[in-house]
């Protein structure tokens, strides 16, 4: 027996391969975080091991130093929580650690509102800081003996920050004068991270709408108490959410999830969430339409890693 590639998506996942690199861009956020936990120290460890009658080293245990469910620091940790979402929202993943990839035409944008997060969060650390005192006073009253004041910062000052810059992905110019064999081995190395990018992307993609679609068909479907299940409007702007990023991010790789998601769209096109608590009929329809596109997607997750070969008899 003899394993021939099917060529049809090899291509078209090499075209789309060439598409992102030539209309991606790199961009990395960094956070610098103050830590607000730390682990107890061995003489710490072994008196909270003797109260059990163990012994120190076999206990992990650490204390809080701060309470972080206080509206300040709360208000610094949601900021973080936005950055995140927000780069992870207009972006594709890269397989490098703390890379994604946007769009060529939005890196303005993008720069813009990470700068705006970056003042977001000075604002909400100088509120931390007036608070700062207070938080260490009742730091002090709830971890007793295990209080250390050489565990806080005297100040906020640099213990908290935003950072993003745009590296360089491709091999540097000046090898190839230098080595154009190692160059070329480079561009080689290059072309195949963003081959990995193409399927790390279709991945992300079928897995979100995977679980936009499994949240949606399970809150219409069945009931609770024999009432139909309540759900949220975000249920639906959820997936209409979907539509737009994939819309704006879709490096057209994959036919099958191109038609599955515009499937999906066609469903819920023109519904609106009280439509559909109020109409139980159409709850029905759209659940048994979504349920098909779920069964879809799975196939879809199934057949993916050997759908590129196929194999024929001698």
């Amino acid at each position: 027996m003899s394993v021939v590639l099917e060529t049809n998506d090899s291509t078209t996942r090499t075209l789309a391969s060439v598409r992102l690199r030539a209309t991606m861009t790199a961009a990395r956020v960094s956070f610098t975080w103050l830590g607000v936990r730390k682990s107890l120290s061995t003489h710490q460890k072994d008196q909270a091991a003797h109260s059990f009658g163990a012994e120190g080293k076999f206990l992990s245990a650490g204390k809080k130093l701060l309470d972080t469910s206080h509206p300040a620091f709360k208000a610094v940790t949601a900021i973080r929580g936005n950055a995140i979402a927000y780069w992870k929202g207009c972006s594709l993943p890269f397989p490098e650690q703390g890379i994604r990839l946007i769009r060529q035409a939005t890196v303005d944008e993008f720069h813009a509102k990470m700068t705006s997060f970056r003042q977001q969060l000075t604002d909400a650390v100088g509120q931390l800081g007036e608070q700062y005192g207070e938080l260490r006073i009742a730091a002090r009253e709830r971890l007793g003996d295990l209080f250390d004041p050489t565990d806080y910062p005297s100040t906020l000052e640099g213990q908290f920050g935003i950072e993003h810059d745009f590296p360089n992905v491709e091999p540097p110019s000046y090898l190839r004068q230098l080595s154009p064999e190692l160059y070329q081995q480079e561009c080689q190395r290059m072309q195949s991270r963003f081959n990995e990018a193409v399927q790390l992307a279709e991945q992300a993609f079928m897995e979100e709408l995977g679980r936009l679609v499994e949240h949606l068909t399970e809150r219409l479907s069945g009931t609770d108490d024999g009432k139909p299940k309540v759900f949220r409007d975000s249920a639906v702007t959820n997936l209409t959410e979907f539509f737009e990023r994939f819309r704006q991010l879709n490096v057209r790789s994959n036919a099958d999830l191109d038609d599955l998601v515009a499937n999906a769209q066609r469903i819920v096109q023109g519904i609106e969430p009280q439509g559909l608590r109020d109409n139980i009929s159409l709850r029905q329809h759209v659940s048994s339409q979504m349920a098909a596109v779920q069964a879809g997607l799975d196939q879809l997750l199934v057949d993916r890693p050997r759908r590129n070969i196929q194999r024929r008899p001698h």
